[in-house]
């Protein structure tokens, strides 16, 4: 380890930075497979991973162990200036923020690292409630309104390069039919994307795997299920977290089978993730690989991974290490090497920008033994109309406690319960990413579908006030249709509109993309530099507890 003693230069030119005039840092376009400038030279992603980690609780169903809570990178702006030499000295084109929080300012940081020409790559998702649960996936309102927020506040800067619509959510083959949900979420991204009129590319960032189900995720996420060669579903870039390069090895023994394996791929790809800490000291050699002429005709450039410290079942990752008070950087061995190694690379400009090649979207992998998605996605979740469902639902989840992210699941698991043993199913709440059917309801966020089979029993029983209480979590809407008859109709009228694809719009209240606010003043509380655990009902996921809910019906099933 070394302390570094150029941190006071670092501030001063950091300061430099922030008030000399803007660097009209270039807009990344996508042809065919290749990102290039608006100058028309060929662009490689040379980045970092820029995101400290937040709690790690290590459990049987964490055994990745990712974080529970998260630190925004992109809302502290000392932190970002104090930050901005080192990057330069690594040579760093652009940055991965895996998570930040859409109700703080993030000015200061996007501004300092613009004039810097330094992109960023924003992950959409959040740790735990705000992500895709790659056990239970669904896609709705909730967390379709946080990826657009997200957006939305990020819309204003000129360098984001891409917005990522989940990372490793297919993990293996038996988990594929997620496929179908991330797929939708960038068809819905990319629609938002485009009726703003932003330049941002859509992105995903797979694990590594076998080629039996990662080639067809890869080809899935990027084909076109109508044949019509449009690419309103596909991804426009694919990441591939790859740590297959350990210590000093070859492209021969490390990197030939993934140049294969992508040699005819249709859209932009890169490493999201690279850097094999199992064979100590990081080399990082790998990168004079990944940025010469023999891959440079499938990838473009790659992500380093870390550059703050970070805990995983291999080891430990981090090229630096920040002083207790956060004044100081300190970096290490992994630090120098890759900044050699990125020094050293000067990746191919070609093929030239006229050479490349329109789009073309081919069509979809079939299903296989390891290859479980159907080609039918999801509906585009509709806000409005889960609004009206719930407005007119007999009986409503009025949680008990505040804490309800901790019951939604359980009461979901035991309303569906009793519905099973009295003959009926869960099926309108229920998304199969297998058959590609979905239950009208299951595009709205779970505390409406819980309100949804709540109502269920509860007309079922009589409308039997008892019925709707639910552990007093329950409350009869006493403006709501109260026979069966009347009840199927009105959600019948709600649901109307909640079938097929459309443009997302922005939740109510939400500031449009020219007006965004750099106030930071949003609802949530202040979380910068600060740990936060996101469970709101923006956020409510699956919680992971919603597949007990299929032993009580054979319909009702999350694949």
């Amino acid at each position: 380890m070394r302390a570094s003693s150029r941190f006071a230069v670092g501030l001063a030119l950091a300061g430099a930075f922030l008030t000399g005039v803007d660097a009209a840092i270039q807009t990344v376009t996508r042809n065919g497979r290749y990102l290039y400038t608006a100058d028309g030279n060929r662009f490689y992603i040379k980045g970092v991973a820029y995101q400290e980690q937040g709690a790690v609780i290590a459990s049987a169903s964490n055994t990745f162990l990712e974080p529970s809570t998260f630190i925004d990178p992109l809302a502290n702006g000392t932190a970002c200036t104090r930050d901005l030499p080192y990057l330069q000295q690594l040579g760093v084109n652009t940055i991965r923020a895996y998570s930040v929080n859409s109700s703080l300012d993030h000015d200061s940081c996007m501004q300092t690292f613009s004039n810097a020409g330094i992109y960023t790559i924003i992950d959409l998702s959040l740790p735990g409630n705000g992500s895709m649960d790659r056990n239970a996936p669904t896609w709705t309102t909730n967390l379709l309104d946080l990826y657009i927020e997200t957006i939305n506040v990020f819309s204003k800067y000129n360098n984001v390069l891409a917005y990522n619509v989940g990372n490793e959510v297919v993990i293996q083959a038996n988990g594929t039919a997620a496929a179908t949900f991330v797929k939708a979420a960038a068809r819905d991204v990319k629609a938002y994307i485009n009726s703003i009129k932003s330049s941002a590319l859509v992105g995903y960032a797979s694990i590594d795997g076998d080629a039996t189900w990662l080639d067809p995720l890869a080809n899935y996420l990027s084909c076109d299920p109508s044949g019509s060669n449009s690419g309103a579903t596909a991804l426009d870039l694919f990441g591939l977290n790859n740590y297959e390069w350990c210590g000093n090895s070859t492209f021969q023994a490390s990197y030939a089978g993934i140049e294969g394996q992508f040699a005819g791929y249709n859209v932009a790809a890169y490493f999201s993730e690279f850097g094999c800490i199992t064979s100590p000291p990081r080399l990082w050699t790998e990168v004079g690989a990944l940025f010469s002429s023999e891959m440079s005709p499938v990838w473009s450039g790659g992500v380093a991974f870390s550059y703050f410290p970070a805990t995983s079942v291999q080891g430990q990752f981090g090229m630096v290490t920040i002083s207790p008070d956060g004044s100081t950087v300190t970096t290490s061995s992994d630090f120098t090497n890759l900044e050699t190694q990125y020094a050293a690379v000067s990746p191919p400009n070609s093929p030239s920008q006229s050479n490349a090649g329109s789009a073309t979207y081919p069509s979809c992998p079939q299903q296989n033994s390891s290859w479980l998605a159907s080609n039918t996605l999801p509906p585009t979740p509709n806000f409005a109309a889960c609004q009206c469902l719930e407005n007119d639902l007999s009986c409503q989840f009025t949680p008990s406690t505040s804490n309800y992210t901790a019951i939604v699941g359980s009461l979901l698991d035991y309303a569906c319960g009793l519905i099973g043993q009295a003959g009926g199913s869960c099926s309108a709440i229920s998304s199969n990413g297998t058959t590609g059917q979905y239950g009208e309801v299951s595009g709205c966020d779970p505390t409406i579908m819980l309100s949804y089979v709540m109502s269920d029993y509860y007309i079922a029983n009589g409308a039997n006030a008892q019925a709707c209480s639910f552990g007093g979590n329950g409350t009869v809407n006493s403006k709501a249709p109260s026979s069966a008859s009347a009840a199927n109709a009105a959600a019948s009228s709600c649901l109307a509109s909640a079938t097929g694809t459309s443009v997302p719009t922005l939740p109510a209240g939400a500031l449009s993309p020219s007006s965004s606010s750099s106030s930071g003043s949003g609802s949530g509380s202040s979380h910068n530099a600060a740990s936060v655990v996101l469970a709101d009902a923006r956020t409510l996921m699956g919680m992971g507890v919603l597949v007990a809910a299929a032993i009580a019906s054979g319909l009702w099933t999350i694949a």
